[in-house]
């Protein structure tokens, strides 16, 4: 009898983390649609504090948090953001999102692709 209260227990918190989470997501797209990307970015790191152990939420996250930036005119913060995204979700359709947006940038002439560097090859002195 103990182990069922104890495992009853246990489900609900999950819930109550799994209902939080969302909770926070949703008051975050909110106000994004009220355009107050200071509540956005309060309730996204709520968000991060409760989903550490539920790591695919966080592309959904850093993609918002990018729009974000971008709607407050940090540029390169949003980019940086999005290469984020990019990199470490590469096949995530928020990671797709996030290329998109990295294009547009590029085109408004608010991004400029990062420049490769290569090492030079020369002959040695004699």
């Amino acid at each position: 009898m103990r182990t069922l209260i104890v495992l009853a227990i246990a489900a609900s918190v999950v819930g109550c983390t799994r209902w939080s989470m969302d909770h926070h997501l949703n008051n975050a797209y909110r106000a994004y649609d009220r355009g107050d990307c200071q509540r956005v970015m309060l309730e996204l790191s709520q968000v991060d504090r409760t989903s550490r152990a539920r790591p695919f939420i966080h592309p959904e996250v850093a993609l918002l948090r990018g729009q974000c930036l971008e709607r407050q005119k940090l540029y390169v913060d949003a980019a940086q953001t999005y290469e984020y995204l990019v990199q470490r979700y590469p096949q995530n359709e928020y990671a797709y999102r996030a290329r998109a947006r990295l294009l547009t940038l590029e085109k408004l002439g608010h991004y400029r692709q990062p420049a490769v560097a290569s090492p030079v090859h020369t002959t040695p002195w004699r």
